[in-house]
């Protein structure tokens, strides 16, 4: 196996492991990071990718991201909730001028990013 899949593969499982702490602890990020790992997956091992979107709780995170039927309602405004909310704690909590500036910007923008993908009809919704 050539040292680029190694290096895809060891950040895949990093970034795993990272987004499992995530559900935990609130400032770390799990869905972007459960994505990354998919990703690298993708580039490193066809068996870590099969098993990521069968996975019990990851895989409907990957598969839905990676489907072109968009993406439940209902998911995309708690992710924009649980972000503002996160984001606002983390403003508090730090009161940086510089931190806030940054979070609101970031914030900004992958809102609009949210509020720009396709929407999927579910039956939950």
């Amino acid at each position: 196996m050539p040292a680029k899949k190694y290096l895809y593969l060891l950040l895949g499982w990093l970034s795993l492991i990272t987004g499992i702490i995530g559900i935990y602890l609130p400032l770390l990020p799990t869905t972007p990071l459960v994505l990354l790992a998919a990703w690298c997956f993708s580039k490193s091992s066809k068996r870590f990718h099969s098993w990521l979107i069968n996975h019990k709780f990851f895989g409907p995170i990957v598969r839905d991201w990676q489907s072109e039927d968009g993406i439940p309602k209902r998911s995309r405004n708690r992710a924009i909730i649980f972000m503002w909310l996160g984001m606002s704690i983390s403003m508090l909590i730090v009161y940086r001028f510089w931190a806030t500036v940054g979070l609101i910007s970031i914030g900004v923008c992958v809102s609009i990013y949210l509020l720009r993908l396709p929407l999927r009809e579910d039956l939950q919704d």
